[in-house]
C-alpha cells in the first residue's frame, strides 16, 4: 500500500519546516510527500534536503480547497493520501497504524485520528510542548474505532481510488482558509464508504494563529459556508443551523471579554452580515474576498 502525505500551507514557513522535520520520525515512512504553498516564500526548500521519501512541490491557486485539489491532481499511483495541516504533529507510529487500518477495513474511505490536544481551540500550542506531549504518551492499548460525521482536515486520510471513481474534490467556491471544507468533502464521499475516527491515530494540532482569516471574514464563513452546503445538499439543515447557532452564541458571549488571540467582535460582525445576506437571498461564500 502506497501512502502520500499532502500539506497545503500559507504563511507558516518556519512552522512548516518544524513539521517536516518531525515527520522524518515516522516508523513507516510515507511513499511520497506533496506540498502546495500559497506562495514560494511559504516553503524553505532546505527542509526537503535528503528527505526520506520522494517529495514534490505543486502550484495551485491560494486557498485551502484549491491548494489541496492541486495536490490531488498531482497524485500518482498512491493508494492513500493523508492530509496533514502544516501545524499538525502525528505520533511517530501514525502512518504504520494508518496502513494497517485501511488494509483491515476495505470499505473505509476516510479515516481521521484522535487529536490529543488542539491549539485551534485556544491560544495555540508551542512546537516543543507538542513534542513533549507526544513523547509522554503511553503505549497504544485501544482498538477504538468510531463512525464520525466527517474527517478533521488537520489529519484526514482518504482512499484514492474511491475518491477518483466518485470524482469528489474539495469545493473551490469555499475560498481562502475555508470553513468546514473537510466536512463538505467528507459528506460527499460518505455514500461510497465508511468514515471512521481511529483512536490509534494520535497527534497534536498546534493551532498556529498565523495564516488564518481575519475575524470578519471567518465570521462570515461560519454562516455563509454552511448555508451554501445546505443549498447544494452536502449537509443537513439541522446540522448547519445547529453549528451556526453555536458559533453565533459563542461569538456574542465571548465578545464581552474576548480572548487575546480571537477577534470576537469581527466574527460577530461577519456572522450578522452573512445572516443579513441570507435573508436577502444571497448565499455566496466568495463574498469574503471583498471584505
Amino acid at each position: 500500500m502506497k501512502i502520500a502525505i499532502a500539506i497545503a500551507t500559507a504563511g507558516r514557513r518556519a512552522g512548516l519546516s518544524d513539521t517536516l522535520g518531525y515527520l522524518r520520525q515516522q516508523t513507516r515512512m510515507a511513499d511520497s510527500l506533496y506540498l502546495c504553498p500559497a506562495a514560494s516564500t511559504d516553503l524553505d526548500l532546505d527542509a526537503l534536503t535528503d528527505y526520506p521519501c520522494p517529495s514534490k512541490v505543486v502550484q495551485g491557486e491560494r486557498g485551502l480547497p484549491a491548494q489541496r485539489n492541486a495536490i490531488l491532481r498531482a497524485l500518482g499511483d498512491e493508494d492513500i493520501v493523508v492530509f496533514f495541516d502544516d501545524d499538525y504533529l502525528p505520533e511517530p507510529g501514525f502512518l504504520a497504524e494508518l496502513e494497517t487500518l485501511f488494509a483491515r477495513h476495505p470499505d473505509l474511505v476516510i479515516a481521521t485520528g484522535h487529536v490529543l490536544a488542539d491549539g485551534a481551540q485556544g491560544p495555540g500550542i508551542l512546537y516543543d510542548d507538542a513534542v513533549r506531549l507526544i513523547q509522554a504518551l503511553p503505549p497504544l492499548t485501544t482498538d477504538r474505532l468510531e463512525t464520525t460525521f466527517g474527517g478533521y482536515g488537520c489529519n484526514m486520510a482518504v482512499r484514492v481510488c474511491v475518491m477518483r471513481e466518485a470524482r469528489v474534490e474539495f469545493d473551490e467556491r469555499l475560498p481562502l482558509y475555508a470553513w468546514w471544507e473537510d466536512i463538505d468533502f467528507s459528506r460527499r464521499l460518505a455514500p461510497f464508504g465508511q468514515i471512521k475516527q481511529s483512536f490509534r491515530l494520535r497527534g497534536v494540532h498546534l493551532g498556529s494563529k498565523t495564516g488564518r482569516s481575519p475575524g470578519k471574514r471567518l465570521g462570515y464563513s461560519q454562516v455563509a459556508n454552511l448555508l451554501y452546503m445546505v443549498k447544494k445538499g452536502s449537509i443537513p439543515r439541522g446540522v448547519a443551523y445547529g453549528q451556526i447557532s453555536k458559533h453565533l452564541v459563542a461569538n456574542l458571549v465571548k465578545s464581552l471579554r474576548p480572548e487575546p488571540w480571537v477577534d470576537r467582535p469581527g466574527r460577530v460582525a461577519g456572522n450578522f452580515l452573512a445572516l443579513t445576506d441570507a435573508l436577502r437571498g444571497v448565499v455566496d461564500p466568495g463574498k469574503i474576498l471583498k471584505l
